[in-house]
């Protein structure tokens, strides 16, 4: 209540490509995780009389040449997939609006897409608030009886479509007035559910009450990759080396739009650029949260060497010297630019290597908003994903490498072995000039992430909801029961010495005539040493069924489906089959 009343978010396009320049803004591979989380982001922030949007609709999963971009998809394949999300976001949430995507869909751009807008989002999702174009997304008039409500970022397009155009279709008798009050009543409805109308004097900000969320929200995201004795740091006087990635100084964050000013402003902006119109907003920005500091206050009896990591010769130097070596690598990611493959850039993957080679105890923090290529996988002891880990991130690695926190993070999205792995191993339009019109065939369709990798067979080099701990967790008793849709039971124990959360997976395996791997349902469970908890899972039934389009309904296939528990999508524990009554419905 500080004077905003839309926050244009949260993003939650599917990551369908692990170099996509904005997957850091966005939550997962997955429909089901995307909607749950993206739909707590709207409740938070409507729960404080802001309005917030999902974005974008549709299929915003490239930034290469991105406005000139046409997603062909499959319609029944993306209702499946990135139209599930944002359904299930929406009925979970009640958004007060949505934001419509650069690219085209089939043919034609998001925010005049009459079938996409119109169709499913406000026919067959009933949605009720308002739809909103991204900046520079919009191209006529007549997007407005297409779907669109609102001309955004007027500023950034060749002209503003929605007053002096719009006002003449209007006064031609080619825009309707019906269609209009529609647009003013869709803005008005949720103006008015959101209680944005109720302000009242701006609160004082709880500085140390953010900065607790922050940490928190960095603590529980933070995944551990890899762990052969290493971690958690032991205390004493141990000798750390530590190098690499800014380290000294703070945490990397995203660029682009999403973008925020940390209290204090950043430790350091690190121009990035590119060729073209978005390399202004192409930076590398620092949070001024330093991991370095965070481990001398928590290790105080170590002796602490610092390398900013520029010349693997120095590293090596300094790794000789020391007991132990954390290197931190960075890997900068922005709207705008896509990553041309998962290496590392200036060089970190042979800082690491060389470090590794004289140092057997070698950590590597990952601060990067994809996966990673790591040819050093095998050479290092530990490996932890930090991800961009926001203003309190450095006190949060710091506490995970030191046992403070046991990390119980999963990964929200798989990390290929290779990128050929993937749908498209060459990257499309990279290499193109800027305002190359580019066209991305999604034969994928809803096979997304780890439904590629158990419909190809190929194996990862991390699968989708994996993550170490500090300590072991058991299932068993897994019961299964059918209807309407599938309900799960089972119990989790903490069989560790130390108390920390888990997260079991349920996940849909086979179906009556095809293996499927569809997550039905997860759940992040605190436990202390030996305590157990029974747990349901209740699935949501679309994610049982395959989308008709010619009919417009869900169809769940009569038969016997196999359901699995598991720890992540490649560590499946318990199976049991259950049986389906053949049902059709619609939404």
């Amino acid at each position: 209540m500080r004077g905003f009343n839309v926050l244009c978010g949260g993003g939650m396009n599917l990551a369908r490509d692990p170099r996509h320049g904005r997957n850091f803004e966005y939550f997962s591979e997955d429909p089901w995780l995307s909607a749950v989380m993206a739909a707590e982001t709207v409740l938070g922030t409507q729960g404080e009389g802001v309005i917030s949007m999902l974005k974008h609709v549709s299929l915003n999963s490239h930034e290469t040449n991105k406005f000139w971009l046409d997603a062909v998809i499959d319609p029944a394949a993306h209702r499946e997939s990135d139209l599930l999300a944002f359904q299930i976001a929406m009925e979970r949430a009640q958004p007060g609006a949505l934001m419509g995507a650069y690219n085209k869909v089939n043919g034609v751009y998001c925010c005049g897409n009459d079938p996409l807008l119109n169709g499913a989002i406000k026919g067959a999702f009933g949605f009720k608030g308002w739809i909103m174009s991204d900046w520079r997304a919009v191209y006529s008039w007549d997007f407005a009886l297409k779907g669109l409500d609102q001309h955004s970022g007027a500023q950034l397009d060749e002209q503003e479509w929605f007053v002096g155009p719009l006002r003449e279709a209007y006064a031609r008798g080619d825009f309707p007035k019906e269609r209009l009050s529609d647009m003013v009543r869709r803005i008005l409805r949720s103006i008015y559910a959101v209680g944005v109308d109720r302000w009242g004097p701006a609160p004082e900000v709880d500085m140390e009450a953010h900065n607790a969320s922050a940490l928190e929200v960095a603590r529980q995201g933070i995944v551990l990759l890899e762990n052969k004795g290493a971690l958690p740091l032991p205390a004493g006087g141990q000798r750390i080396a530590v190098i690499g990635g800014w380290a000294r100084y703070g945490v990397p964050a995203g660029g682009g739009s999403s973008l925020a000013i940390p209290p204090g402003g950043y430790a350091a902006t690190i121009p990035i650029g590119g060729n073209n119109e978005l390399s202004v907003v192409r930076v590398m920005s620092l949070f001024p949260s330093a991991p370095l500091a965070e481990l001398r206050k928590l290790l105080p009896d170590a002796s602490f060497g610092y390398d900013p990591g520029i010349y693997p010769a120095e590293a090596v130097a300094l790794a000789r010297q020391s007991d132990m070596a954390i290197v931190f690598v960075v890997k900068p990611e922005s709207e705008g630019f896509d990553s041309p493959d998962l290496s590392l850039p200036w060089g970190q993957d042979a800082l690491i290597d060389a470090v590794a080679s004289v140092n057997p105890n070698t950590v590597v923090v990952l601060e990067t908003g994809n996966p990673a290529s790591m040819p050093w996988h095998d050479k290092v002891k530990a490996i932890v994903q930090a991800w961009y880990p926001g203003q309190a991130g450095g006190q949060a690695i710091a506490e995970v490498l030191t046992g403070v926190v046991n990390p119980s993070g999963r990964l929200p999205i798989t990390f290929q072995a290779d990128i050929a792995q993937t749908p498209r191993p060459e990257l499309p339009g990279f290499g193109d000039p800027w305002g190359t019109p580019l066209t991305i065939h999604y034969t994928e369709g809803a096979e997304i992430g780890y439904r590629w990798f158990a419909k190809t067979g190929a194996r990862p080099l991390y699968p989708f909801g994996y993550g170490l701990s500090y300590t072991q967790f058991d299932y068993r008793d897994l019961e299964v029961d059918g209807g309407e849709t599938v309900t799960a039971r089972f119990t989790v124990t903490n069989t560790g010495q130390r108390e920390s959360a888990d997260v079991p997976q349920l996940y849909l395996t086979q179906a009556p005539g095809e293996a499927r791997m569809r997550l039905l349902g997860f759940e992040r469970v605190a436990l202390r040493p030996g305590e157990s908890r029974r747990v349901e899972l209740v699935a949501d039934p679309r994610l049982l069924a395959r989308f008709d389009g010619d009919a417009g309904q869900w169809r769940i296939a009569e038969g016997t489906h196999r359901i699995a528990l598991g720890r992540s999508a490649g560590d499946l524990v318990l199976t049991a089959d259950v049986h389906l009554p053949g049902r059709s419905f619609g939404r």
